[in-house]
């Protein structure tokens, strides 16, 4: 449930149907060249904009759409074709099919020119130290980012000590293990199923 604080950062001032669909397209191209590491560097960003600060999704229903958009075969910016279509449900299944293609195409098309442009210069700077420095920095910086991004679906998914638990438990079997995460999908589908775990 969402708190009084929630609730008021999102009465923002109507719009009209196309002010909407613009006030989406440019969310999403704005963040578009901020996606170092993949889409899931920005799924922090992704719940304040969809939950606390437009109010197109609950909590709930981004965690189910996270949890969708990671187990489709595809891209992580997956998400934002399935937030794209819950900022529009409201306007029918037709604009929301309209809006998840256009804030798919906002987030995709600026960083993947910028990484062709980046990929047809990268090989004459093999040898530049500037190079290897980018490379070397960047990997923390993406890593600390992704830290954050698991702290936060943690928290948005799990309410309760047996969500919390499966959570530990399967990060800890992840990192010791060589099993497959389809098993760890499986077995929390079936707690979820019988009610061992839930939202």
């Amino acid at each position: 449930m969402s708190s009084p604080l929630v609730l008021l950062s999102c009465a923002t001032p109507p719009t009209t149907q196309l002010g909407d669909f613009l006030q989406l397209i440019w969310t999403f191209l704005s963040l578009s060249l901020f996606s170092l590491g993949g889409g899931n560097t920005l799924l922090a960003e992704y719940h304040h904009i969809s939950v606390e600060q437009f109010c197109w999704l609950t909590d709930s229903q981004f965690s189910d759409i996270y949890a969708l958009a990671e187990a489709a075969p595809g891209p992580s910016s997956m998400i934002v074709g399935l937030l794209g279509m819950g900022a529009a449900w409201k306007e029918g299944p037709w604009m929301a099919l309209v809006s998840a293609y256009a804030a798919e195409l906002a987030i995709l098309i600026p960083s993947t020119l910028l990484m062709v442009v980046a990929c047809l210069s990268w090989k004459r700077l093999e040898h530049s130290p500037w190079r290897v420095a980018f490379e070397r920095g960047l990997g923390p910086i993406t890593l600390g980012i992704l830290f954050v991004v698991g702290f936060k679906i943690l928290n948005t998914a799990n309410h309760g000590v047996p969500g919390y638990l499966v959570s530990i438990v399967v990060c800890f079997l992840m990192l010791r293990t060589r099993l497959s995460p389809l098993w760890f999908m499986g077995v929390a589908g079936l707690l979820g199923g019988l009610g061992i775990i839930n939202r």
